[in-house]
């Protein structure tokens, strides 16, 4: 006969049991670290239920100025992958990978990706002293010369422009290295990540269809943006747009007087009626601009970083999609 003893003591035991099996099932789980939210986004969307993802930058952080903290340093030191941008965007990363002492897998977002280079007139006018090979230079950005000659004096992160995500068929690419750091750190789940991996990949595939026959429809005349800073380069030269920004590729360094008034002058010159703000950026010198021009602010685009889980970008793809609809509705209004 079973006493009231047996049956708590019964019932102990399997608390402990089932406690213990879900410890199991959480360590189970593949621990993920993304340096910022639109990787954090992606590792969620092709890891599922088999990853736990810790993200660095979070929602509307700028990972330009990020600076780490012990939490971070932590988060690390116990994780399985690290994903990463790469192409020098997170100039802080080392410090916190040797704080750390990380020794998992460490997987770059941008391998594979062909990266937009500064122009090369640009890179000897105000780099006077690089000693590159002017062979590793191309010529992408020879589009954007005008607008660059602003840029005096302006940090960014090296020979490259970070920003290739916004370039869906660059998404692409980010996936597809995410997906094969998943599977080479959790073989056991490999097929579902690769299955995932080819549904996002698809998504990523039509939206960037569909946004070129979008933007492909626009007059010539109604091609050129302003933005706070130059984080849409990428996305120009996918969908044939011009973005002018009185900031270089970060947003550590202030726009001087000269490049304010190099924009201001541009804009009337070429009547360009809308002018962008974005999530990360301090928007007064958007302000000032659109003061001094008449032109009105034709939305906030996400840039470096998703909104939170209630904003309009709270997924890469929203993210993409909430950018092409402001832009759409602005510069066909212009």
């Amino acid at each position: 006969m079973l006493t009231r003893r047996t049956l708590i003591g019964a019932a102990s035991a399997l608390a402990l049991t089932v406690s213990a099996a879900g410890g199991a099932l959480a360590q189970d789980k593949l621990d993920v670290v993304a340096s910022f939210s639109i990787l954090g986004d992606m590792v969620s969307e092709i890891g599922g239920d088999q990853v736990s993802v810790t993200t660095i930058v979070g929602p509307n952080g700028d990972a330009h100025v990020y600076e780490p903290t012990p939490a971070d340093a932590k988060a690390l030191s116990k994780a399985d992958v690290l994903i990463v941008n790469g192409l020098d965007f997170e100039g802080w990363l080392p410090r916190l990978v040797e704080a750390a002492e990380f020794s998992g897998l460490t997987a770059t977002a941008t391998d594979g990706v062909t990266p937009m280079t500064w122009d090369e007139e640009h890179e000897h006018e105000h780099h006077h002293d690089d000693d590159d090979d002017d062979d590793d230079h191309d010529h992408h950005g020879e589009e954007h010369a005008e607008h660059e000659h602003g840029h005096e004096g302006h940090h960014h992160h090296g020979d490259f422009d970070p920003h290739a995500w916004q370039d869906l068929a660059n998404g692409v690419i980010f996936a597809k290295n995410i997906a094969t750091a998943l599977e080479e750190a959790d073989p056991a789940h490999a097929d579902a990540y690769a299955e995932r991996a080819k549904d996002y990949i698809a998504t990523l595939e039509a939206l960037n269809a569909k946004l070129k026959s979008e933007f492909g429809a626009l007059p010539d005349t109604q091609r050129k943006i302003v933005t706070s800073h130059d984080a849409f380069r990428y996305f120009g030269r996918a969908y044939g747009l011009e973005f002018i920004a009185p900031e270089g590729l970060s947003t550590e360094a202030e726009p001087s007087a000269a490049d304010i008034a190099h924009i201001i002058d541009q804009i009337r010159d070429e009547q360009i009626a809308a002018v962008f703000v974005e999530n990360i950026t301090d928007n007064r010198v958007v302000e000032q601009i659109t003061r001094e021009t008449g032109a009105k602010v034709g939305g906030e685009l996400y840039s470096d970083a998703l909104s939170g889980p209630d904003g309009p970008a709270s997924t890469y793809v929203d993210m993409f999609e909430n950018n092409a609809k402001t832009l759409l509705s602005a510069l066909s209004a212009s």
